[in-house]
């Protein structure tokens, strides 16, 4: 059986620092003219034709079969969402032989093609419409869109009256309820809050099972190993491995450098991407640097970095995720606080019997005042020792240990009146 979707040989390359590149319109030809003398003045006027090559996809080939939900992992940067664009024809490949079997439908950028003008109910015909959905097609949907997202009262309001959490839940429920013989799928589970994300996720695991093709990128590694049976590893614009769900994660977890060094290689995006740099991350306990951590002490982390220039208001950030999940997020400043030009080491204090023995990842990022920010994923990996913490298994479940206090009121002897009250408590 032929498979839905065949990539062979796929590349795709960017020219970088085209700041001299040959005009391309009437336009640019004029202004490059006009702008000659002044170069000629300044002693810039001279040809320059150096660019640097950047290959987001080198040399990438796998099949996807039908039927298959297959998982598409790696750091950012690693040239995943490129790969759903180029098999979206959003972009075209350098050079390439791809083959895809049926109607393909795209969940890339949920809300593309929404009017703030317009209702609810009108978006949802005119985002179906571009999506490629025909209006029979919306027309059988439609109740079941307006109940997904949770609009029904409002699907009659223009959507710039729609609050945040409203928008994605709408532009998601159109998108999910395509009918397409393939789907790409990047991040769309990102969406919303926490009870929508679990819906979303729902509803992608019955997409999966009623036997389209699916591929989806995801750094949601949870979801991935709920939702895919095979994945593939990119990392630097390569397929490093592919294959089982659960080998391929675990190639992936395994590949990320415990806090205690360097984190110069990571990738970060974002506006302040280039003013804030973040050069070591470095757990201790006692004091002392450690790659593997005891649960049951307490520990800190320490991110140290460079700001290029002065910030008003700054907060520096770590996200702790397990699995994909994101655990908690904690910050160096109760609110935001000036940062100055130059050096900046900030420490965060965690407590001891809180984090599960286990792996977990780190990200790392700035947020300043206005909203500008810039964000890493998967900087680092923690790793909390088996060997430290003495308990049956069924006690160590969990991603966290949270205090809590126990009272337990029992009746002793055979009759209610007769015997003594037993008290037990367990402090945690």
């Amino acid at each position: 059986m032929k498979p839905a979707i065949k990539v062979e040989c796929l590349w795709k390359e960017y020219q970088l620092n085209l700041t001299h590149r040959p005009p391309g319109t009437l336009y640019e030809l004029l202004a490059s003219g006009l702008r000659m003398p002044v170069r000629k003045l300044q002693g810039t006027g001279k040809k320059v034709n150096a660019h640097e090559q950047f290959w987001a996809l080198r040399d990438v080939n796998f099949d996807v079969q039908l039927g298959e939900v297959l998982g598409v992992i790696g750091r950012n940067g690693a040239g995943k969402s490129t790969l759903l664009k180029i098999l979206s024809r959003i972009t075209a490949p350098t050079k390439s032989r791809i083959e895809v079997r049926g109607r393909l439908t795209s969940l890339l950028e949920v809300g593309t093609g929404f009017h703030p003008e317009l209702s609810g109910r009108e978006n949802i015909f005119l985002n179906g419409a571009i999506l490629g959905m025909s209006r029979g097609e919306i027309v059988r949907k439609f109740d079941e869109i307006v109940a997904f997202a949770e609009i029904d009262k409002f699907v009659d309001t223009p959507v710039k009256r729609y609050s945040s959490g409203m928008y994605v839940r709408l532009a998601f429920a159109v998108a999910a309820h395509l009918e397409a013989d393939v789907l790409l799928v990047d991040e769309v589970l990102a969406v919303g809050d926490t009870s929508f994300q679990r819906k979303s996720l729902g509803k992608m695991g019955e997409v999966a099972k009623g036997g389209r093709t699916v591929l989806f990128v995801s750094h949601n590694l949870s979801a991935i190993r709920s939702l895919c049976s095979r994945a593939l590893l990119f990392e630097g614009g390569q397929l490093t491995v592919g294959g089982a769900v659960d080998e391929v994660l675990d190639i992936y977890e395994r590949s990320f450098s415990s806090a205690g060094g360097s984190v110069a290689s990571a990738r970060f995006h974002g506006p302040l991407e280039g003013q804030i740099r973040f050069d070591n991350l470095v757990c201790r306990q006692a004091g002392v640097v450690v790659n593997v951590l005891d649960p049951s002490r307490d520990f800190e982390i320490e991110l140290c970095g460079f700001a290029l220039r002065p910030f008003t208001r700054m907060e520096l950030k770590i996200g702790l995720f397990r699995d994909g999940l994101h655990i908690t997020s904690c910050y160096d400043t109760p609110e935001e606080a000036p940062l100055h030009e130059g050096q900046f080491i900030s420490r965060f204090h965690m407590p001891a019997n809180v984090l599960r023995p286990g792996r977990y990842t780190l990200g790392i990022g700035a947020l300043a005042s206005g909203g500008s920010w810039t964000w890493g994923s998967d900087v680092a990996a923690l790793d909390f020792s088996e060997n430290a913490v003495r308990r049956s298994a069924d006690r160590n479940a969990g991603v966290v240990a949270i205090p809590y206090t126990a009272r337990r009121i029992q009746q002793c002897g055979t009759s209610e009146k007769s015997g003594s009250i037993a008290v037990v408590e367990h402090l945690k």
